[in-house]
């Protein structure tokens, strides 16, 4: 792996590899960017396949936060840790408060907080050896609804670009991942009168939407060739890819994971089939935007967290205008959007004077 290489490709600032013994903690800190501000990305943990997939993730995920906190409007750059291990049998506190003591070290430069596989416990173990977390149970908590409600409103917005309304009812969407976010993704849609199918790798996951929404279960290969109006990944990423894209039978693909796209290309191919694509890392930035409004000098305030989200809708649509008019795939028109505010901002700081 040529980790400089791809570190200059892309512009990253730092990749730091954390190990602790005594806990087991094996985890990867990238800072992609920090032109707007410190970089803001969450904590996730995993069962990777390797070493090299971990720092992989990490450098994409990061990546994905810059352009993420640059299309909502933040002052904040992007950056992502990832933990090697299993969720639910690898955790300790000793393993947190580890990766507690290696973010302090960073004196700012980097803020995190929950992502998949991470708990609002967690992060408050994490609060025991740094200032540099966010999503505390006694101010944001859990990002996952408000991330869930920015999908949602994501959702009217493509559906308004298809269809010619907002109103959901009557839609069926598959939902692929029924965790924290997948899970209040499908509350609101099944309150919205949507048909939901669903499926997950976690059979107490599926049961709960099942019996809660009345959705119907296939099988975690099956969802891509699901009959459905609305394809919503909600798991993992790369999952748009040679393989999948045959197989999909919507109008739209929107949804909350990371990295949908395994390369740039299948936005591409999406485009050409008629399918409108909208970008992961406007979409899901509803959590992004939720844990930020902690940092507001006032405070954490809920009210404005979820207007903030909500406009999640507004910034799709301008994204979704952009393309139409330079008649490029939406995935480039949200880049552009991102790296043009980067770039004023960086413009105008280089013009401040003391």
């Amino acid at each position: 792996m040529k980790i400089f290489e791809i570190m200059e490709s892309k512009d990253y600032e730092d990749v730091i590899l954390c190990h602790d013994k005594t806990s087991g903690l094996k985890a990867v800190i990238v800072i992609h960017d920090t032109t707007l501000g410190p970089a803001l990305g969450g904590c996730r943990m995993w069962t990777y396949d390797s070493e090299e997939d971990a720092i992989n993730d990490a450098l994409r995920l990061a990546r994905g936060m810059t352009y993420k906190n640059a299309a909502a409007g933040l002052n904040y750059g992007g950056g992502k840790v990832v933990i090697i291990g299993d969720p639910r049998k690898d955790k300790s506190e000793a393993l947190f408060r580890s990766l507690g003591r290696y973010v302090e070290s960073l004196k700012g430069r980097f803020i995190t907080g929950e992502d998949v596989g991470i708990t609002v416990k967690d992060v408050e173990y994490m609060r025991y050896e740094t200032r540099y977390v966010v999503g505390l149970a006694e101010t944001s908590g859990d990002p996952s609804p408000v991330t869930a409600y920015g999908v949602y409103r994501g959702m009217q917005a493509a559906a308004e670009e298809v269809f010619g309304t907002t109103d959901l009812k009557g839609r069926t969407v598959a939902i692929q991942g029924l965790g924290k976010v997948g899970y209040s993704l499908a509350k609101y849609l099944y309150e919205a009168g949507v048909k939901l199918i669903v499926t997950d790798i976690f059979e107490d996951n599926v049961k709960r939407a099942v019996e809660e929404f009345k959705a119907e279960y296939v099988k975690p290969d099956e969802i891509y060739g699901a009959e459905c109006d609305i394809f919503a990944p909600c798991a993992l990423g790369a999952i748009i890819n040679d393989e999948t894209i045959p197989q999909l039978k919507c109008k739209i693909v929107a949804g909350s994971a990371n990295n949908q796209l395994k390369e740039e290309r299948h936005g591409d191919i999406l485009q050409e089939k008629g399918i409108l694509y909208v970008p992961d890392y406007i979409i899901n930035a509803g959590g992004v935007i939720n844990v930020a409004d902690e940092l507001e000098p006032s405070g954490y305030n809920r009210k404005r967290a979820m207007r903030k989200a909500s406009m999640i809708y507004d910034t799709i649509k301008s994204v979704i205008k952009k393309s139409k008019e330079e008649n490029i795939p939406t995935y480039v028109a949200a880049d552009r959007v991102a790296e043009d505010r980067i770039k004023t901002i960086a413009a105008v700081k280089d013009n401040y004077i003391v």
